[in-house]
């Protein structure tokens, strides 16, 4: 489950990405510094904090009853 919610984080991102450099005005090199800046991140000690929150966020999101 855990590579099924990865690939779907990371086209939502993408997808979030695109519209805010077609709709909002980000400039690529914008994007592209964030993107190094979750590069960056991955590789420290938070990773696992960060990974741990997103988990817990992405689970209390499929647990909402509409």
């Amino acid at each position: 489950m855990t590579t099924s919610l990865s690939i779907s984080a990371v086209v939502l991102l993408a997808i979030v990405v695109f519209l805010l450099i077609r709709k909002s005005g980000l400039k690529a090199g914008h994007a592209a510094i964030c993107a190094l800046l979750g590069f960056y991140l991955a590789s420290s000690s938070l990773a696992d904090s960060i990974s741990t929150l997103t988990t817990n966020v992405s689970s209390m999101i499929a647990g909402l009853k509409f």
